[in-house]
């Protein structure tokens, strides 16, 4: 399983951006998909994430302003950043919960990162 994630760049403060990241690879099932960022120096964090039923979640710092939607057809979570802050700047990770077969475990699996930068 593979995914791909793409969108991210550099913005002044206000501004928006769109992230993308598309599953791929022998998937069975997606249970979940969403997104998490690592600022500089920090751990990884929740950002945002959408199930199966649509059922969606945020991090307190990004209600409002962000928000999470999929297209299960096509194994692709979408991340709209508004109102962007400079402590939005961070490495932003796409993960999905994926099974592979009928009988396997729920996995994690993660994207390559895409650096989003947000200028003041």
């Amino acid at each position: 399983v593979q995914l791909q994630a793409s969108g991210g760049g550099l913005v002044q403060a206000g501004g928006s951006l769109r992230l993308s990241c598309a599953a791929s690879g022998s998937i069975f099932a997606i249970n979940r998909m969403g997104w998490y960022r690592q600022p500089p120096g920090k751990q990884r964090e929740l950002v945002a994430a959408i199930n199966v039923r649509y059922n969606t979640e945020y991090a307190d710092s990004v209600k409002g302003r962000f928000t999470v939607a999929s297209d299960l057809a096509k194994n692709t979570v979408y991340l709209q950043m508004n109102s962007l802050k400079p402590e939005d700047t961070a490495v932003y990770y796409c993960n999905g919960v994926i099974r592979t077969t009928r009988y396997s475990n729920p996995t994690d699996y993660w994207g390559q990162g895409t650096q989003v930068t947000v200028s003041s």
